[in-house]
């Protein structure tokens, strides 16, 4: 068994939103929140925290409490941390949806997480009102952000001056969110994320393991609807106080121009982001002096390609390893670990432990004296770790000891 390097931190007994936003003072309620990458809107902590509220109240007046299921089809654009936290703020729990999906894939995770409300924008209406009349949802169950005739927007639902709800919950067994992920195989399931994990992987982010503090602009081009962008970006910045610009849709000139207008200093990614800062001429015509950390995750980043990132762009490049189930985070190379091949997934973080497994035989792969090791499944176990998919007991994650959940992977190495 290995253990984090780490020692273990104290993760607070209270549901996300009292973590995020239950201390902050006067100052910080005027410092920046959110950026619109695209148009440069800002978004106080004060506003957001307010918007948030109305939000929750709205939700509450028409009926959502504490285990409502509201599905959320939303690009990165400020509005989507007024409307996850608060349908969070409400008691609810909240499913997110792929942007990309189609009618058929909507429909799908509206009825297999039983969701009772749809939150979208204009520019996807199409599909999912076509997936929200075949669960059967009303229009009024359906919001769209920006408006649409027959809709409630969300300028409506603000306005309506709903003061947040009392509710009442265990942030240890309540879930806060259902994202979905094919997890070990087959078609996507429901993850099950409560308050607790959701606030422990935030913790578990804390400095030295991401050292982001309230002086840094964070670029938020990787989808909120991902357990990559909800928590390790949408929360961490959050309760970092850092500045979080938003990006809908990833271009790449676009990319460089609201890192260099807004002078974000990490900006997170996935490895097609970083093959694209390595190699393209266009890169050049941008000032990107102001990042200090690119930082990729969701999928395996070469050590070369990270390599050639960093000398082009004179910035520490590291990343991480997490899944869905995870929430997601499991192991980062932090920023000043210089001494770490840049290959690395770097070490587990804080309150985590984990086994590396021959999957044929059940036995621990011996850690080797040099290099790496056979191959195996990693396992894990931590507070990050989910309750189990939804409504699949055929399936649950594997763990070699009872009393903690544990999820296993196959691992590269």
């Amino acid at each position: 068994m290995f253990s984090s390097t780490y020692p273990d931190v104290e993760i607070p007994a209270i549901s996300i939103y009292d973590y995020l936003f239950g201390d902050l003072d006067e100052a910080t309620l005027d410092r920046i929140a959110i950026v619109d990458g695209p148009s440069g809107a800002e978004t106080t902590y004060r506003q957001l925290i307010g918007q948030i509220d109305l939000f929750a109240g709205a939700f509450a007046a028409r009926g959502v409490s504490v285990g409502t299921k509201v599905a959320v089809l939303c690009p990165n654009v400020p509005a989507f941390a007024t409307v996850f936290h608060g349908i969070l703020r409400a008691g609810a729990t909240a499913t997110t949806l792929n942007s990309l999906y189609t009618a058929d894939e909507i429909e799908n995770q509206l009825r297999d997480a039983e969701a009772e409300w749809l939150v979208t924008v204009s520019p996807l209406l199409a599909g999912a009102k076509e997936a929200a009349a075949r669960v059967g949802f009303a229009d009024d169950h359906v919001i769209v952000l920006d408006g649409a005739e027959g809709h409630p927007s969300l300028r409506d639902l603000l306005g309506e001056g709903h003061a947040a709800p009392e509710v009442s919950f265990d942030p240890a067994t309540h879930l806060a969110v259902l994202p979905y992920s094919s997890g070990t195989t087959g078609r996507p399931k429901g993850v099950m994320l409560t308050h607790r994990n959701l606030v422990a992987n935030v913790v578990q982010c804390q400095p030295p393991v991401i050292s982001v503090d309230s002086s840094d602009r964070l670029l938020a081009v990787l989808p909120f609807f991902h357990i990559y962008g909800m928590t390790v970006l949408l929360n961490f910045a959050l309760r970092q106080r850092a500045g979080l610009v938003t990006m809908p849709k990833f271009d790449l000139p676009e990319f460089l121009r609201i890192i260099a207008e807004h002078r974000t200093t990490w900006v997170f990614v996935a490895p097609p982001i970083a093959v694209a800062l390595a190699k393209h001429p266009i890169v050049d015509q941008y000032d990107l002096s102001s990042v200090k950390v690119i930082f990729s995750g969701a999928a395996p980043l070469d050590g070369a390609l990270a390599s050639a990132v960093s000398d082009r762009l004179h910035c520490r490049v590291v990343q991480g390893y997490g899944m869905t189930e995870t929430s997601p985070a499991v192991n980062i190379v932090p920023a000043d670990r210089t001494d770490m091949d840049p290959s690395s997934i770097g070490p587990l973080v804080p309150n985590t432990e984990a086994r590396l497994v021959d999957p044929d035989t059940g036995a621990d792969v011996e850690p080797p004296a040099s290099g790496a090791s056979a191959p195996g499944e990693l396992w894990v176990r931590g507070p990050q770790v989910m309750v189990g998919y939804l409504n699949r007991p055929d399936a649950p994650p594997r763990c070699w000891m009872p009393r903690a959940g544990c999820t296993p992977v196959t691992s590269p190495q």
